[in-house]
């Protein structure tokens, strides 16, 4: 997959672009079933035509740039690995467009003479909700007119799931509330959570359930506080695995908060500090929770592994 920079004013050269193009519009966050819905349409669209796939998509996220979220904004999919996503779903050429200051005051005329025509673009598909230009003053019902007869437009109807939109909004809210096995219905994968294994305290090895710590890579969103069914990708394999997000409080001084991802790897004994690794999260099993003592914990940890390995084997 091509991946092409685009800021304003484009900076562009013509030997980057290598379309015509049947482009995706949006930004994509999560890469959930909303967005498939309007790349797949893109896709049979580039497939009709004879023209490349390709997906447009912005960073960093507008409200980030133009102040609009009080909160702090959280990606669902991090650039690096919405890029992955992308790639590995058949994408030709990638644009990301830097969202800047500048580029916000852009008209929905200028922003598709830019960044739709200049760019060798013949047909463009985008969500019902879909808005460009200053303040969102362009609409997908405007797009046909702005584009002219030359490019063509597709509109794509609201994605549902349980009666609700399938949105990044949703995902996130449930994402904070530790809702995992949805997060993966509306994604129609697990949510995966980049890092790498640092060195811990060690305490797990010595009751017999030696975990790894993970550090996420920055920018992801840890799910809530608690125990889960995940898997573990180490060294391009897969393995079964339950992981504690929390404070370990049964070892630790309630006034220390230090945020940790410890990961027990199902029937693995290997050292792997400093290895790129990968937690897919499937499934919430308990609140994180303090044990009078080693006994009660063990126990407990006997029981969370085995419902991992239960998840799985039902999961066959």
């Amino acid at each position: 997959m091509q991946v092409v920079q685009l800021s304003y004013p484009n900076q562009i050269t013509s030997e980057q672009l290598t379309g015509p193009y049947s482009l995706a519009l949006g930004f994509f966050d999560g890469v959930h079933r909303g967005h498939q819905a309007v790349i797949n349409k893109a896709k049979e669209k580039a497939e009709e035509t004879g023209t490349k796939l390709a997906v447009m998509t912005f960073d960093p996220h507008p409200s980030i740039v133009l102040g609009q979220s009080k909160e702090k904004v959280f990606y669902i999919t991090p650039l690096q690995q919405k890029i992955t996503i992308l790639e590995e779903s058949g994408v030709d050429t990638l644009f990301v467009v830097r969202f800047t200051s500048d580029f916000a005051q852009l008209s929905p005329e200028e922003f598709v003479q830019l960044f739709i025509k200049d760019l060798g673009v013949q047909h463009v598909t985008a969500g019902f909700d879909y808005t460009f230009g200053r303040k969102g003053s362009g609409t997908m019902t405007d797009m046909p007119a702005l584009c002219g007869e030359d490019i063509t437009v597709q509109v794509v109807e609201k994605q549902i799931e349980d009666d609700e939109k399938i949105s990044s909004t949703r995902i996130r809210t449930l994402l904070k509330e530790g809702n995992l096995k949805e997060v993966h219905a509306l994604l129609g994968r697990p949510y995966r959570t980049p890092g790498v294994v640092v060195h811990g305290d060690k305490r797990g090895r010595t009751i017999g359930f030696p975990t790894a710590n993970v550090q996420a890579d920055e920018g992801s969103f840890i799910p809530a506080n608690g125990v889960y069914v995940v898997k573990v990708r180490v060294q391009q394999e897969w393995f079964v695995g339950v992981c504690n997000i929390g404070y370990k409080p049964t070892f630790k001084n309630p006034n220390e908060k230090n945020l940790t991802i410890e990961v027990h790897i199902v029937d693995f004994d290997k050292n792997i500090y400093g290895e790129a690794v990968a937690i897919d999260w499937y499934d919430w099993v308990r609140p994180e929770q303090k044990f009078n003592g080693i006994e009660a914990l063990v126990a407990q940890l006997t029981k969370d592994k085995q419902a991992a390995i239960d998840f799985f084997k039902e999961a066959e």
